[in-house]
């Protein structure tokens, strides 16, 4: 897209001259239509739809379409009316929706910091919300009640609510049942507190190791597996009734700029956006409600504009040649990468316009409703956009609200059942499962894992911003004599790495927990190398520390530093599980030169095989061997590899079974990998029978 003709405009004032509502003015609203049958494709559904958006005024279509925070923990609330105050001009969250007559809402720790520990009040507040919003002030339509709840390090519901590991463990598991589990965990949890969207999953393939901004949020850099892992989660989600928004279209995973501070420009060819595209077509194919887009320009399709304001990249791209017909929604219009357009100083009028001419349906989170408010009036009023444009949006939006179920009768939860759902144990057993299988051991020179909790004593540290002081008593609890010292911040000090090295040599084994590890990080390790006691690298964001830590005997990576993910690692270091998570992205070495470990690299403890059982009866017709199941083993039955079960021996009389080591595993040296049975003809031991010639077993 172009340079906007419209210039900057210098102020937030707003005029009855333009259609728009003076501060604290309440716009007039048609009779509100009566609640839908959740059947958007009735035609009487479509009807009342079409009768509904061409009764409304431009603010009321504008209204819908804007989705944005409101400041209290309920909808009469006025602790934050300061903040209110500031942005809308108005005290309360109730006030904020029946002045603007608001389609959606935000929920922030921030804002309504109820949401993060208080499932009850979230739900309680939701409610209060939507009684507004149908309420004879407001629309008279329920709202969409929205939240970036994506698991790991973006979530704004915390414990009581299931602490995910987050979406790259999820991608070392490579499962796309656990993926479906994981959507289903936040879309029943987010459901019962009465939440209908969740801005989630990520389907960024996340290419690019100095990515600031989505490193872990992403499930890898594998295109396909981030595809399949994607449609399982938005597919586990939205069976709960949440509709899962896929983001930041058209790919954010090989930036170097984060888009909350900075304008990042992706320059690669047509050839490589088609395979950051992959998720996103699956995800649409799959069904997907929304997608949202990225504050990034893609400069294969529009060297000119981010996505977000793109034509291009939304109509042209998302709509024509995808084939999305569901809603577009904007990221947060308050990020800084939308007034770094260079060349094009723009307002927050002009980006909200601008938005909607691309081909976005929802403003989400405007700097400025007044301004968004203003700049679509002058937008109309240019020719730069219609009433016609306004109204496909809001039908769409009207759509959703019908077929989601969102716009049927009563949308209140249940607040006495919300703790019925939110953090169960079949929750957190999902959480714990993620957490242990993502565990991926990409080091272990001379066998230094596992530890022995009965000999081993462990000095545990770590980079304040890994939080170690999760991991340490964990191993406590777990049985190890551990020497914990801790220190808040990313770059330990000369000071903490002293007092470490010092320690270390009292100890059998160093245990240091890094977090995408700097340059104090680096030289903590590397002096606590030199002491000659073992280091243990627990790495708990990007994946990429081992190639910055040649010094570390061991390298486990996690992914996130919350209880699921140091449970695996605890239970890998003390040998309870065998690590079988896989990188779900590249590491390359430093410089960048070559890959240092390559997608789908895991290392494992060496395995003994479980020895198969034979059965041996009266006659031949009853004769079994049964195969078990084995880690990293694969069975062979009279060298024809075989599933684990049990099998009729009528037609073998002489039974080999061998075990041999799946790719990437190692049998132990002293393990049995043979067993041979010759089953008898007649009653074993009772004679009647033909003798085996080598006898009955061995």
């Amino acid at each position: 897209m172009s340079t906007p003709s419209r210039g900057t405009r210098a102020g937030v004032a707003l005029g009855l001259g333009a259609g728009l509502l003076l501060a604290g003015a309440v716009p007039a609203t048609a009779a509100p239509p009566a609640p839908l049958a959740s059947n958007g494709d009735a035609p009487e559904s479509a009807d009342q739809i079409a009768a509904a958006v061409e009764a409304m005024s431009i603010d009321e279509l504008i209204g819908q379409m804007t989705w944005t925070r409101v400041y209290g923990d309920s909808a009469d609330d006025t602790s934050m009316a300061a903040e209110n105050q500031q942005y809308y001009g108005v005290d309360t969250p109730a006030e904020v929706i029946e002045k603007y007559d608001l389609g959606g809402v935000l929920y922030f720790a921030w804002s309504n910091p109820i949401v993060e520990d208080d499932p009850v009040g979230a739900a309680e507040l939701s409610n209060g919300l939507q009684a507004v919003s149908t309420g004879d002030e407001a629309s008279g339509i329920p709202l969409a009640v929205t939240i970036d709840q994506e698991g790991g390090i973006v979530a704004r519901m915390t414990e009581p609510a299931t602490v995910l590991p987050g979406n790259m463990a999820l991608g070392a598991t490579f499962d796309t049942d656990l993926a479906y589990d994981q959507g289903a965990v936040l879309g029943s949890e987010l459901n019962a507190v009465g939440i209908n969207v969740n801005f989630a999953p990520v389907l960024d393939v996340n290419t690019n190791p100095a990515n600031p901004v989505i490193g872990v949020r992403s499930m890898g850099a594998d295109p396909g597996a981030v595809a399949d892992l994607g449609v399982a989660q938005v597919a586990g989600m939205q069976d709960q009734g949440i509709a899962a928004t896929a983001k930041h279209f058209p790919g954010h995973g090989d930036t170097e700029t984060d888009s909350h501070t900075g304008l990042p420009i992706v320059t690669y060819d047509r050839e490589t956006l088609d395979q950051h595209l992959v998720p996103f077509q699956a995800a649409i194919d799959g069904g997907i409600d929304m997608i949202m887009t990225a504050h990034i320009i893609v400069e294969a399709i529009d060297p000119e504009m981010p996505g977000t304001l793109s034509h291009d990249v939304l109509t042209g791209l998302l709509r024509e040649d995808m084939g999305f017909d569901g809603l577009i929604t904007t990221d947060s219009l308050g990020m800084a990468a939308l007034k770094q357009i260079p060349g094009n100083p723009l307002d927050d009028g002009d980006v909200a316009a601008l938005a909607i001419e691309a081909g976005s349906d929802i403003l989400l989170n405007s700097p400025d409703v007044d301004a968004t408010f203003e700049g679509v009036h002058e937008a109309i009023e240019a020719g730069d956009l219609s009433r016609e444009r306004l109204e496909e949006s809001v039908t769409r939006i009207l759509e959703w609200k019908v077929e989601r179920g969102v716009w049927d009768g009563d949308p209140s939860v249940p607040v006495e059942d919300v703790m019925d759902t939110v953090g169960n144990d079949e929750h957190l057993a999902t959480a714990t499962e993620i957490g242990d299988r993502a565990v991926t051991m990409v080091r272990n020179e001379g066998d230094v894992l596992p530890l022995d909790a009965e000999s081993d004593s462990v000095l545990m540290v770590g980079a304040g911003s890994a939080w170690p002081e999760r991991m340490g008593p964990m191993l406590i609890e777990r049985g190890f004599d551990v020497t914990e010292d801790y220190e808040n911040g990313s770059s330990p000090s000369a000071a903490y790495r002293e007092r470490a090295v010092a320690a270390a040599a009292d100890h059998d084994v160093v245990i240091f927990a890094s977090n995408n590890a700097n340059q104090a990080q680096q030289e903590m390790v590397a002096a606590l190398a030199e002491t000659g006691t073992p280091v243990v690298v627990v790495a708990t964001r990007n994946p990429y520390d081992a190639n910055v830590l040649p010094g570390a005997d061991a390298v486990l990576n996690i992914y996130g530093w919350f209880e699921p993910n140091f449970h695996g690692a605890v239970a890998a270091v003390a040998g309870d599980l065998n690590p079988t998570g896989a990188l779900p992205v590249d590491v390359p070495t430093a410089d960048g030169s070559e890959t240092l470990y390559p997608i789908g690299y895991g290392l494992h403890y060496a395995v003994t095989p479980a020895e198969p059982e034979f059965t041996d009866r009266p006659g031949r017709g009853r004769d079994l061997y049964t195969i078990p199941e084995s880690q990293g083993v694969q069975y062979l039955v009279n060298d024809e590899p075989t599933e684990a079960g049990d099998y009729r021996a009528h037609q073998n009389r002489d039974v080999t079974v061998a075990a041999e080591p799946l790719d990437g595993w190692e049998i132990a040296a002293e393990a049995t990998t043979e067993w041979s049975m010759c089953f008898t003809t007649g009653r074993p031991g009772h004679g009647g029978g033909d003798p085996c010639e080598r006898g009955d077993r061995r």
